[in-house]
């Protein structure tokens, strides 16, 4: 009997070793994907606006798409033309960059929204009695740049109200929003709302923000690439569109977490400046906030076309499906 119960067990082992061997057999030999060096071009400098390239480098969710993700800073301007010409594969640009850049034959299409609200809005002191749009007539308004986002946002929010831009008095600042604004030099002035409001409120100034999101759907700052890499490279174009969506979650999910992968890449985060630059990223996550993420939305883009036109900044409608596409989402 002790024989039997013996012969039972080693049976028993032998049947449940052959089980996890076959069970495992698969993950172990399925071959690791591929990694190769995929370059990104991203506005400005190394920022915490950034944070979902940080967490998807930080947590691998890049490279366990095959990718190496190499990124650069420069301007929008010279972004959307590097990848037109198919120097460089990826870009993250505002969604007027897209049209403009196509209307000058440039060959880009967005295939990830990152924004799913425009982030440009109006500031001004709590005490000014500023607080909509028709506030802002007979005011004088200060303004970084005559062109990008904030300018498109900016003439948006006046198209969207039927406000004549000459009944208000616009004032080209530079960035130097929260100085000119604390110093009583502008009556309001043109910020990014998740950036100059928390400075300015820091500084004791509470502030009244208009958001250009709150009158007007526009497309936002994401993801382009060529029409090249789409016919070419359409595996890689959907990798990396996977790999940011999922790493845009993952950074709503913990803006904590999402702020510690940003101190590995951004310099000059430090005890000084952790507190505001952390609450500048909680913030930034109220924008990508959307039903779907990575999804564009096509009433954005039209609004999106009609400043432009109005604007004078296109001559013509273009083809808005060839500028954008939602096919390569997870």
């Amino acid at each position: 009997m002790k024989i039997q119960w013996t012969w039972f067990l080693l049976i028993l082992v032998m049947i449940l070793s052959s089980a996890c061997s076959t069970a495992a057999g698969p993950a172990e030999t399925q071959p690791a994907p591929e990694i190769e060096d995929v370059r990104l071009i991203l506005p400005y400098r190394p920022d915490v606006q950034f944070a979902p390239f940080y967490v998807g480098m930080k947590d691998g969710i890049f490279k366990r798409s095959g990718i190496n993700l190499l990124i650069e800073h420069t301007q929008e301007t010279d972004a959307v033309t590097l990848v037109g010409a198919g120097e460089v594969p990826f870009a993250v640009v505002s969604g007027e960059q897209v049209l403009l850049a196509r209307a000058q034959g440039l060959p880009v299409v967005y295939v990830t929204a990152w924004y799913q609200d425009y982030p440009v809005g109006i500031a001004a002191p709590a005490e000014s009695g500023i607080e909509g749009p028709q506030d802002l007539e007979g005011k004088q308004v200060g303004i970084p740049v005559l062109s990008g986002a904030s300018y498109v946002g900016y003439r948006a929010l006046l198209y969207e109200e039927s406000l004549d831009p000459d009944s208000i008095y616009l004032d080209t600042i530079g960035y130097h929003q929260v100085e000119l604004l604390l110093e009583g030099i502008e009556d309001a002035v043109v910020i990014y709302s998740a950036n100059e409001p928390l400075q300015l409120e820091m500084m004791g100034m509470p502030v009244n923000v208009i958001r250009v999101s709150d009158y007007v759907s526009l497309a936002s700052n994401g993801l382009i690439t060529s029409e090249a890499m789409i016919e070419e490279r359409p595996d890689l174009v959907r990798a990396m569109a996977a790999a940011f969506v999922t790493s845009i979650k993952k950074s709503m999910a913990d803006t904590t977490y999402a702020f510690s992968a940003c101190m590995e890449y951004v310099d000059g985060l430090d005890e000084n400046t952790s507190s505001i630059q952390e609450k500048i990223l909680q913030e930034s996550t109220d924008f990508w906030e959307g039903e779907t993420i990575g999804m564009s939305d096509p009433e954005a883009w039209q609004n999106m076309q009609d400043v432009l036109l109005e604007m004078e900044l296109l001559s013509e409608p273009l083809s808005l499906e060839e500028a954008y596409t939602n096919e390569f989402l997870p």
